[in-house]
């Protein structure tokens, strides 16, 4: 499939702000590094916003389809890619760009729960909340939306800590903590 100039602008923009910041990233900046003049980029976006909010949905793709599939690959049981997804996040901490979770940035730069793209944000992650729930119900779980809940808080720790600490691996501390839930929760 052809990309259209506005893909390529989302693509570019994505990874501009996932560097930057939101706020930080303004129009001229966009202009110079995308290549794009501002009178196209006005033409596929009236606002920066609703640009933010491309750049959010692709992010949210883009993220779910590469930590599922790793899950998957990872482990081939319900209760093994619930303890997969934390091997997957060591994965995504150990690469060069990483800069953290661009959702917790947008709800921290877009701090009104009623502002789109802290509702944006805030669906990227019940979605991944939804998906971690059903797993946990195929594994068996006592409380399915509890051990989701759970893991998801130590998912979201986890990658906090990443940025923020040198001294210690949160992808593997948080895995094992996230093991005894999942102890806990699939006992019979």
């Amino acid at each position: 499939m052809r990309q259209t100039k506005r893909d390529e602008l989302v693509r570019k923009a994505l990874d501009i702000f996932y560097r930057n910041g939101f706020h930080a990233t303004g129009m001229d900046m966009l202009v110079a590094e995308t290549g794009i003049s501002k009178t196209s980029m006005y033409k596929h976006f009236r606002t920066k916003e609703d640009l933010i909010l491309a750049v959010l949905r692709l992010r949210d793709e883009n993220f779910r389809n590469w930590l599922y599939r790793r899950v998957d690959e990872l482990a081939d049981t319900p209760r093994g890619q619930l303890l997969a997804l934390f091997d997957a996040l060591g994965e995504w901490f150990g690469k060069r760009e990483f800069r953290g979770c661009m959702f917790i940035k947008a709800s921290a730069e877009f701090q009104d729960r009623d502002h789109p793209i802290h509702v944006q944000a805030a669906e990227h992650k019940r979605l991944l909340l939804d998906h971690f729930t059903r797993l946990a119900e195929k594994a068996g779980a006592k409380d399915a939306t509890a051990l989701a809940c759970q893991l998801l808080l130590l998912k979201e720790g986890a990658i906090v800590t990443a940025v923020l600490s040198q001294n210690c691996d949160p992808a593997r501390d948080a895995g094992l903590a996230a093991r005894v839930l999942i102890d806990q929760m699939l006992a019979v």
